[in-house]
């Protein structure tokens, strides 16, 4: 996977001050010539909004200035170049809700709430699978989310890496569900054919296949194995709960 954000390790140390300094709000603010109504935040929001629509590389400051209606050195008075948009970029979209109220929830649905959301996020910013997160430049959107789902997990009674942990954990696993998804969405975009219709023309070679003897198990399948009924999701996420639960009593105990 291509690097284009914060987590690209070719990043200078000057480049991750840079972006700490634009997404704390420290950075210098353009001193002469900025057209009137443009904003950082407006950038932001724009370069968002293309990359739901198009992808993470279609966002180019040439681009970027193009739908803004302003010239591209205009940008470069407010964003010095596009692995500092990606991080701002990222820590827009993961910028938690306002809260209604303290949370009431126990850690499980703490845990819960945090892998739907995460999904939920994917499916609305698919880019995010084609974004660099392994070392990202931490903003007041990312550090409130952390912030967040650590205060609705923190009575697991585990230690701090280990809530890290089954931060990092959850994450890995929806990652992958989201990816699934989203390939499924892009491959039916890009072929015009549902998923039915793309296993259906399978169909009569896998009959013939699977009758010939040669995979017993898959053969013994009930019909209903691959159907679109039972939701791989949620099975996943109660079982990675589950195991969570047979941790948390075990620290219990050892206390």
């Amino acid at each position: 996977m291509t690097s284009t954000n914060g987590g690209d390790d070719r990043r200078t140390g000057s480049d991750i001050t840079r972006s700490l300094d634009l997404l704390w709000g420290e950075g210098a603010r353009p001193a002469r010539g900025p057209k009137p109504g443009l904003t950082l935040d407006r950038i932001v929001t724009e370069a968002v909004r293309l990359a739901d629509a198009e992808g993470l590389a279609a966002v180019s400051m040439r681009r970027l200035a193009t739908e803004l209606g302003t010239g591209t050195m205009s940008l470069y008075r407010y964003v010095p170049g596009k692995g500092d948009l990606v991080d701002l970029m990222l820590d827009r979209v993961h910028t938690p809700p306002e809260e209604d109220g303290p949370w009431t929830g126990g850690w499980r649905e703490g845990v819960e709430a945090y892998a739907r959301e995460t999904l939920v996020l994917y499916r609305r910013h698919p880019w995010l699978l084609h974004a660099n997160q392994a070392r990202p430049v931490l903003g007041p959107g990312s550090v409130g989310g952390l912030d967040r789902t650590l205060s609705r997990i923190k009575s697991m009674g585990l230690t701090d890496p280990e809530l890290v942990g089954v931060i990092v954990m959850t994450e890995g696993y929806v990652t992958g569900v989201a990816r699934t998804q989203v390939h499924e969405a892009e491959a039916a975009k890009r072929t015009g054919l549902t998923d039915e219709e793309f296993w259906a023309a399978q169909a009569p070679t896998l009959d013939r296949i699977m009758r010939s003897g040669r995979y017993p198990a898959l053969a013994h399948l009930s019909d209903d194995s691959f159907g679109p009924d039972f939701d791989h999701f949620e099975f996943g996420l109660q079982r990675l709960l589950d195991g969570l639960d047979v941790l948390v009593a075990r620290r219990a105990r050892e206390r």
